[in-house]
């Protein structure tokens, strides 16, 4: 199995990381033909309206968007949560995503850089000990359809707000695994949603 990264902006360096460390093969993804050869995509931290109109400019977003919709195997995180939404609350003008999740996520939904935070998490598919989360500028989900599982969710003033959150073979956190050094999350993407595909 190959694994890409979408490396048009934000931290895909540590995504590529993380998935070495994990022994598996991982490509930085930014021409059509490396989208077309890979079996599984992360979409990773960063500014979600810089990587959507990136990968617009480019002329890659229409095969990464129908590559999404025909099942490829995807993850994104913070950034890469927004990217795979049906919805956006708060969207720039004119804001595209991927799409994928029947959800609505709200962008900066925590507060600006300097509200960013980290908090332990139980979450749905990965062992104790609590997942050590890493918030900046995040989105958490407002609402979300039937067919999604919420793995993961931060209380804050008395509400749960979802923040991992799974539609089939489409998994995205708002927060970043990838630079925490804790490898579980991508572990859980490949051994459990990516594996579930190709059974």
């Amino acid at each position: 199995m190959l694994v890409g990264v979408l490396a048009l902006q934000g931290d895909f360096r540590e995504h590529l990381f993380a998935l070495a460390e994990c022994g598996v093969a991982a490509i930085a993804v930014k021409n059509l033909d490396e989208i077309n050869a890979i079996d599984a995509l992360i979409l990773p931290g960063g500014e979600s309206t810089t990587i959507a109109k990136l990968a617009r400019t480019f002329g890659l977003f229409d095969r990464i968007s129908a590559r999404i919709h025909d099942g490829l195997p995807t993850y994104g995180s913070c950034a890469g949560m927004i990217l795979l939404a049906d919805r956006i609350e708060g969207a720039m003008e004119g804001q595209e995503s991927f799409g994928g999740i029947d959800m609505t996520v709200r962008r900066n939904a925590f507060g600006r850089q300097v509200d960013s935070f980290e908090s332990d998490l139980s979450m749905v598919g990965i062992t104790a000990p609590p997942v050590r989360a890493i918030f900046i500028r995040a989105p958490w989900v407002d609402s979300l359809g039937a067919g999604v599982e919420v793995l993961a969710s931060v209380e804050i003033d008395g509400q749960l707000h979802p923040v991992a959150v799974r539609q089939g073979n489409l998994l995205a956190t708002s927060f970043h695994p990838e630079i925490t050094g804790d490898n579980r999350v991508h572990r859980y993407f490949i051994e459990s949603v990516c594996k579930a595909v190709v059974a």
